[in-house]
């Protein structure tokens, strides 16, 4: 990859720096994560493993996870993941080690083999892809976009957004860099915007078009609903968590199981600060939008919701709906708990975002049990997928890399 050169891009509010933990941490977690992994895999004592981890953390700082440790680390924060209602299939995630791959332009091209992977023409398979780690004074790449398929967000002059307004930040942030922008449509995807190994400037790269399976929307009643131009991508890969497993972060390990509809229907197409389509779909509807006592909205949500289900059948692409989930993570609760294993869960995650009181999910109580291996939202991650850049300069590109 060349030089970066342009002009350079300042401005925004302070990003939050992670700092490496201190030894003695990086000691105790190693050791925790170590003794459950020989535990569950009964693999026998622990010890002279967690002694070789020690030794290597006294000489370098740091340790290596075995392939086999990394697996089991990887599947295990799913397990614990307490604002996900699919952890049914922990066991079943396939685990591409890539921690050799430091540069952007690597983890950019591994990362469109991880969509192309994980598609397999419809019938979406949970895979995570995991880069180098965090190692002391040297940081590990990082993927700047919330999900490796995201659709942009234009701000007009008058602050009106095309597309998506929750990426109207990073959006800025890709053009800025050299991104020239797609057609304009709402639904254009986002180039990746990566930082390389060692706090390297980020730069853009495009998502390759074979690499991204979407879904046009139709209805199975309403013959005039293709004209909405309405559609959403197959797989759900979020990108911007941290993967902790025994005190080793790596901050680009970007995951993917596949969607539950109500994820597209009554979220990311129906929040008002989203796409904001109900009150769209009620009018082509004919429902009285004058007061909320029609239940407008209410109506409006499950037929978009229908059309979701209805579309990714219609595709052949795997998608789940919100009663048979409920039903799962039931099952899953009750598994775990005849191995002695108690479940963390966030209700207000864990209810679906339509119908919750017909699940069954709705009539319990859960408690949010914070364990390791864990997937973590750092705040500066957070930061990093609304664009914001700290203050710090960015060089944009004159000609920016492509993606083939």
């Amino acid at each position: 990859m060349t030089g970066l050169r342009g002009r350079v891009l300042t401005g925004g509010p302070p990003v939050p720096v992670r700092r490496d933990p201190p030894p003695y941490e990086l000691l105790r977690a190693a050791a925790e994560f170590l003794t459950l992994h020989h535990t569950e895999e009964r693999l026998g004592d622990p010890a002279r493993r967690i002694a070789a981890a020690h030794a290597e953390i006294a000489a370098t700082g740091t340790y290596r996870h075995t392939t086999e440790e990394l697996v089991f680390g990887a599947r295990v924060a799913w397990r614990n993941a307490n604002r996900c209602i699919g952890r049914l299939y922990w066991r079943s995630l396939r685990v591409r080690d890539l921690r050799d791959v430091r540069a952007a332009d690597a983890v950019a091209e591994a990362s469109a083999d991880h969509l192309r992977e994980a598609t397999r023409d419809g019938r979406i398979r949970a895979l995570i892809s995991v880069f180098a780690p965090d190692e002391p004074g040297r940081p590990g790449p990082r993927i700047w976009n919330e999900q490796l398929v995201r659709y942009a967000g234009y701000t007009r002059p008058d602050g009106t957004v095309t597309g998506d307004p929750r990426n109207a930040g990073i959006t800025a942030l890709a053009l800025r860099l050299g991104w020239p922008g797609g057609p304009g449509t709402p639904f254009d995807v986002l180039p990746l915007i990566v930082q390389g190994a060692g706090d390297e400037r980020p730069d853009w790269f495009d998502v390759p078009g074979d690499a991204v399976l979407e879904v046009d929307l139709t209805h199975p009643e309403y013959a005039w609903w293709p004209t909405l131009g309405l559609r959403w991508h197959a797989v759900p890969a979020l990108a911007n968590m941290c993967l902790e497993i025994g005190g080793i972060c790596y901050p680009a390990a970007p995951f993917n199981g596949w969607y539950m509809g109500t994820e597209i229907g009554a979220r990311n197409l129906a929040d008002a600060d989203r796409y904001d389509l109900l009150p769209y779909i009620a009018d082509r509807l004919g429902l009285d939008t004058r007061t909320d006592r029609t239940l407008w909205k209410d109506r409006a949500l499950v037929e978009l919701n229908r059309s979701v289900l209805h579309s990714f059948d219609r595709a052949g692409v795997t998608v789940t709906d919100h009663h048979t989930e409920s039903r799962r993570f039931i099952d899953h609760l009750d598994r775990e708990e005849r191995k002695g294993r108690r479940v963390g869960a966030d209700w207000s995650w864990i209810v679906p975002p339509i119908s919750g009181s017909t699940t069954p999910v709705f009539h319990r109580t859960y408690d949010t049990v914070e364990g390791g291996p864990a997937y973590a939202h750092h705040p500066e991650a957070l930061a990093r997928a609304r664009g914001e850049t700290g203050g710090a300069s960015i060089a944009a590109r004159s000609n920016p890399p492509r993606m083939v």
